[in-house]
């Protein structure tokens, strides 16, 4: 079994997150996405202000999700998140969001690049933030 850094949080299932079937709509899953990328952060002592604050932005490049079975109104429901791929140029965070009976719902990934506030121009993780590019080295899936 591989050995990588999971961060793990809870998901509180809004009615106002749900459709017309009374299921969670699909898109909200994007905000699940950002909790649990916003938490890894947070478990690591980094955060995306700390990052804007420095005059940067990680912009979402890529997202990818799979919809294995339903959320509902009142679920419980955690998602958990860990660096699937750091090249120096773009970061690629797993996604796996479990209900309360361990079921898995959703997959995914986000792939992130860095940008300079002022330009939006690309700039290298490894360049402008080398100590977080290097913590995410060190806890990535291998």
């Amino acid at each position: 079994m591989d050995n990588y850094f999971v961060s793990t949080r809870d998901i509180q299932v809004l009615y106002a997150d749900t459709d017309m079937m009374g299921v969670i709509y699909h898109a909200n899953y994007l905000k699940y996405f950002e909790l649990g990328r916003a938490a890894l952060m947070e478990d690591l002592g980094y955060s995306y202000v700390g990052m804007e604050q420095s005059g940067y932005f990680a912009p979402v490049y890529d997202v990818q999700a799979v919809y294995k079975k339903p959320l509902r109104y009142g679920d419980k429901a955690v998602v958990k998140t860990w660096v699937e791929s750091n090249d120096g140029v773009k970061t690629v965070y797993g996604y796996a969001i479990v209900n309360g009976d361990g079921e898995l719902c959703v997959e995914g990934s986000t792939t992130h690049i860095i940008v300079r506030k002022d330009t939006f121009k690309p700039t290298a993780f490894k360049k402008v933030f080398p100590e977080w590019f290097q913590t995410y080295e060190e806890i990535k899936k291998k």
